[in-house]
């Protein structure tokens, strides 16, 4: 039985592949390109938020009906936390956001707690959960988190009493972080 040569891709097929490759490589980098110029153009530095700069101001609707707007709590150290009742560190953050919040009230402190991409049938579940008591509510089309340019839940704002960003916890929080930042922005 005689041997088969392996037979060698005709000069189209080759061609073919070739041609291939360079549209994707081209169709990608096309796509890198106009995403970096769309991201720079949305990217407006003077509401980059940075630590001692005034934070964006808001006016937050509440779970309750009533509402809360962030300069009228000039004076007070603020504590904003995104959250969601479907993020899971945002459950361990819970109990500990809430017993600061009962240890810090009376002395200057105010929580707000801003629910972000949630039902307020599962947010309002969350919140009875935790027995969180603190005022939250809902970021009706994620305007506030815009502001803030929120990377994902829980992030966490320390606001200090004359309306400066004092410290920030992108991601999640531990009870002794919370604490320092508090007592660090209560001590100023």
């Amino acid at each position: 039985m005689a041997e088969l040569a392996p037979q060698q891709p005709a000069v189209n097929e080759r061609s073919s592949t070739a041609a291939r490759w360079i549209v994707q490589i081209v169709g990608g980098l096309l796509i890198l390109g106009l995403t970096t110029i769309f991201a720079w153009k949305m990217y407006d530095e003077s509401q980059v938020l940075v630590l001692d700069g005034l934070v964006p101001d808001f006016t937050l609707p509440l779970f309750d009906g009533s509402e809360v707007t962030l300069s009228e709590l000039k004076g007070q150290v603020v504590v904003v936390n995104f959250w969601a009742s479907w993020c899971i560190p945002c459950r361990d953050e819970a109990p500990f956001l809430e017993r600061a919040w009962r240890k810090y009230r009376d002395q200057g402190v105010m929580f707000i707690g801003v629910d972000y991409l949630d039902t307020d049938k599962d947010a309002q579940a969350f919140l009875a959960e935790f027995e969180v008591s603190y005022p939250n509510g809902p970021d009706i089309g994620t305007k506030i988190a815009k502001q803030y340019h929120l990377t994902g839940v829980p992030e966490t704002y320390f606001i200090a009493n004359d309306g400066r960003l004092g410290d920030m916890e992108i991601g999640p929080l531990t009870e002794e972080r919370l604490i320092q930042a508090i007592e660090k922005l209560l001590n100023e």
